[in-house]
């Protein structure tokens, strides 16, 4: 039932934008929560396009931080926490300039109290016109993953982040997150439903290699790059490095056959991801999708 939902979910739009999609169905629902807000993936850019949202998320950050700098002051130092608020004109309308003073005042925020890297940053027009909503739905991901690490709730998908470097933690032998913070508890991940999802992607003579190695993790094509696979509401999602895609347009970009029929090349990409790299330095490689995860 699942699968067949996600053959759905993935048809209604290009492969090219299922992975925001699937970022803004999950930032929509977690905002959601946290604010009691009414808002969905539809809705998204509507009710956060005047920075009201946006600013009132910024505080509340602030807030947590401060709290967090109190209760756990030698875990404090080694974090880039926020410490000032900024102004919000409450009543801005969509369009005016007073929603535009918003907007700036959470970038100039993102800016200098969360440290956010230009590469992440977005601008006032990508989101009061939507020139841009990559880069938006980007940052505001990126601000919910640091914000996590000093008590914030986190959305499902910088969960599952939480959860594979963990894993990757322990395959490495290394010391396990220094954080007294309870983590949320999730719903395990439906593996057994997930491993049969995988298999069922592809249906050429000659499918494109997926060897799994252990539960959710795959070794894919004729290269050692490893996949984490995790499955968010109606999408597959994949892990490479630390960036995330939808599986569907992973494999557009690297199976030989997608990628045949949908680029004038029918060559398949060097992948972005090299092993070697990643357990040098698991922590510190660029995304293919310009942002950083970073263990905490």
């Amino acid at each position: 039932p699942i699968f067949g939902a996600t053959v759905r979910s993935i048809r209604s739009y290009k492969s090219s934008e299922q992975y925001l999609y699937a970022m803004k169905e999950d930032l929509a629902e977690w905002l959601k929560e946290l604010y009691s807000l009414d808002i969905d993936v539809g809705s998204f850019l509507e009710v956060l396009e005047t920075g009201s949202v946006l600013c009132f998320h910024a505080n509340n950050v602030t807030r947590v931080a401060r709290e967090f700098h109190q209760d756990y002051p030698g875990l404090a130092h080694k974090l880039q926490l926020p410490r000032s608020e900024v102004t919000c004109n409450e009543s801005a309308q969509p369009g005016t300039f007073q929603a535009r003073d918003n907007v700036s005042n959470f970038i100039q925020w993102c800016r200098k109290e969360m440290d956010i890297k230009e590469v992440l940053m977005f601008e006032t027009e990508d989101l009061v016109l939507r020139k841009n909503e990559k880069n938006f739905v980007l940052c505001l991901l990126e601000v919910a993953r640091r914000a996590s690490r000093f008590g914030m709730s986190a959305p499902t998908l910088i969960q599952m982040e939480e959860e594979i470097e963990e894993e990757i933690r322990e395959e490495m032998d290394l010391p396990p997150e220094n954080t007294p913070l309870p983590k949320p508890q999730r719903k395990p991940c439906d593996f057994k439903n997930l491993d049969q999802m995988v298999r069922d992607r592809c249906t050429c003579p000659v499918q494109f290699s997926m060897i799994k190695v252990s539960e959710g993790k795959y070794r894919v094509g004729d290269s050692n790059t490893l996949i984490f696979v995790r499955i968010l509401r109606n999408h597959v999602m994949v892990r490479v490095g630390g960036g995330w895609d939808t599986l569907e347009h992973y494999l557009d970009k690297h199976d030989p056959c997608r990628c045949t029929s949908l680029c004038k090349s029918p060559h398949v990409p060097t992948p972005f991801f090299q092993p070697q790299v990643w357990m040098e330095d698991v922590g510190h490689f660029l995304l293919e999708l310009g942002w950083t995860m970073g263990l905490h």
